[in-house]
């Protein structure tokens, strides 16, 4: 293969892959659209500019039927589109060609990387073994990599949720206490939470949407505890579905379970500087022991191998 044929085909993968990133910025950009409608229906936006025109491209739109059709086909089971549903809802696909997208970056990665690897290194173990290597190597990794990215980016998301919900149990029994309605305190909540913790706001600003165009309280946080899988806002929908039931103060149950969230950080915060010892262990003995022997020790060594040298 000539050196011009091998540049031409690099860059032409180059450039489908560009393509891949452009569209999966513009889907990404795709919810806060979305947001900026519901926001504007619902009259809480002042003055938010709305670009109506649909995102995407060919390329996109063919990228995402792909997927959707494998989606569809039954070749996945209904648990891991689930899993990859609530996994692109933490990372910022909502709705729309979310799915579909990911699954068929999955299969271009799938089919691209091997090659780019290949090509990459084809002067590095450039045996049968090392090429086949190599390809199963490009070709798993490809197939993991989207998944591997939305992954760690749900996992900072649900961290950064949870660090904040005792503080928002807070601000929410502030707004029960000034007279305001649960889809209004939650709405409060999320615009002064925006700054501070904005996945936080975000998951009640969408709980709050729903609320707003006529779905169940109870429902409504099911949907947010289910959505995130955290425990703490499961509790919080428990809390409110028994407080409905039972009648009891809203304000006193918020309080409640906010005091309980706090005590249980501090004891997890306790946990980790009880273990802090036993993992400072092995680096003391690696590092800091053999430091002190040769302070201690080094000049008694110095002498007796001297005068050993001396006596010879």
């Amino acid at each position: 293969m000539s050196a011009a044929t091998l540049l031409g085909i690099i860059l032409v993968l180059f450039v489908v892959v560009a393509g891949v990133g452009y569209a999966l910025v513009m889907e990404l950009g795709r919810s806060s659209r979305l947001t900026n409608r519901l926001q504007l229906v619902t009259g809480r936006a002042e003055q938010l500019e709305v670009d109506d025109k649909p995102p995407g491209s060919v390329a996109l739109q063919g990228i995402a039927a792909l997927g959707m059709l494998i989606a569809r086909s039954g070749i996945l089971s209904r648990k891991t589109l689930a899993e990859m549903t609530a996994t692109l809802e933490a990372a910022g696909f909502r709705g729309g060609r979310g799915l579909g997208l990911f699954i068929g970056t999955k299969i271009l990665c799938f089919v691209l990387v091997p090659i780019l690897i290949y090509f990459a290194l084809r002067n590095v173990f450039a045996s049968e073994l090392g090429t086949i290597v190599k390809i199963l190597g490009g070709a798993i990794f490809g197939l993991l990599l989207p998944e591997i990215v939305a992954t760690n980016i749900r996992k900072r998301h649900l961290q950064q949720v949870e660090a904040g919900v005792a503080d928002a149990l807070d601000m929410l029994v502030i707004c029960a206490d000034a007279g305001l309605a649960l889809e209004a305190g939650l709405a409060r909540v999320a615009q002064e939470l925006g700054g501070l913790n904005s996945a936080l706001a975000m998951e009640l600003t969408q709980t709050s949407q729903e609320l707003s165009i006529g779905a169940d309280m109870r429902r409504a946080m099911d949907s947010l505890g289910a959505r995130t899988g955290l425990a703490p806002l499961k509790r919080l929908a428990t809390t409110l579905a028994q407080s409905l039931q039972f009648g009891t103060p809203l304000t006193q149950a918020l309080r409640t379970l906010s005091a309980e969230l706090r005590q249980e950080a501090l004891v997890k915060f306790e946990e980790r500087a009880g273990r802090l010892p036993t993992l400072m262990t092995i680096p003391m003995i690696l590092f800091i022991l053999p430091c002190v022997f040769l302070v201690v020790a080094g000049p008694a060594i110095i002498n007796v191998l001297n005068t050993l040298h001396g006596m010879k």
